[in-house]
């Protein structure tokens, strides 16, 4: 059944469904917020403010860390184990052995933060890389996608929440997920199904993000469910043939792109799902 979501005519404030003609009207449309994130975005708000990064040691998680580097931001970056690019960062601190299916190492992880996080950004994440189709699913592999990509970042936040390292009022938590969490989309975007683990993973991760964001905006914390984008890491490899048509940026841009929604954070867009490509809504 079509929706007016689906269309190339969505609501106001949505963005379009299908990619490629996303991308394509963006660059028709010479639309700067899409074409050229410098031209919209300014990252000094991010000086001095204590960053919490998970999966920080590589990927988006990295290049998120960069751009704090270069903003002046006080980084507190986690993960299982560091890289030579992640410490060359020096960040405030690098908080190691960090397993988002697990709950003690995400409550040890809260009890090692030196001070109340001003924005924490779940970005860990994990993407199973062979087509799931109904002859080749893989329940333990998709078990694993939803334990990592949506029950994690409420470990993590509440993790943190409860140990008192997010500042309140006015903390911000960024819950990186993806557009593939959109189960309206899912006409346009897998017409012929398929990757259950993912779109699972990301459609949960989106639904505790809401709830997160209705329970914790009584403490005025504001949390955001956030489409990087489509960028050009390991993890979306398997879709290299399709990253030009369909607009795939560097992990540099979609850093930005992601800070840029960060400072946009307010109490009226609390619980929004946004693609950080253009800044436009994505439907449940």
């Amino acid at each position: 059944m079509s929706s007016s979501f689906t269309s190339d005519t969505p609501p106001a404030g949505y963005t379009l469904a299908d990619q490629v003609k996303r991308f394509a009207k963006a660059k028709s449309d010479n639309v700067a917020r899409v074409m050229d994130i410098d031209s919209v975005y300014d990252g000094s708000f991010l000086k001095g403010q204590r960053v919490l990064v998970t999966g920080a040691n590589r990927g988006i998680g990295l290049a998120l860390c960069k751009e704090l580097a270069a903003n002046g931001a006080d980084i507190v970056a986690t993960c299982r184990k560091s890289s030579a690019e992640l410490e060359a960062l020096s960040p405030k601190q690098i908080i190691l052995n960090v397993d988002v299916t697990d709950t003690k190492s995400c409550q040890d992880m809260a009890a090692q933060v030196s001070e109340p996080l001003d924005i924490v950004i779940n970005n860990a994440g994990y993407f199973y890389e062979p087509v799931e189709k109904i002859d080749s699913m893989n329940f333990e592999e998709q078990m694993k996608m939803i334990d990592i990509c949506a029950v994690g970042p409420l470990r993590v936040s509440a993790a943190l929440h409860n140990a008192g390292k997010i500042k309140t009022p006015g903390g911000k938590i960024a819950m990186i997920t993806s557009q593939g969490g959109s189960v309206t989309w899912r006409e346009v975007q897998n017409p012929s199904g398929g990757d259950y683990g993912h779109h699972m993973s990301k459609s949960a991760a989106n639904m505790g993000s809401k709830l997160l964001a209705q329970e914790l905006k009584h403490e005025g914390i504001m949390v955001q469910v956030l489409h990087p984008g489509f960028n050009k890491t390991d993890m979306t490899a398997k879709y290299a043939q399709i990253w030009e048509v369909e607009g795939a940026v560097d992990p540099a841009v979609g850093a930005k792109r992601v800070m840029h929604e960060i400072g946009l954070m307010a109490p009226e867009y609390n619980g929004l799902f946004i693609n950080c490509e253009d800044g436009l809504q994505i439907p449940w």
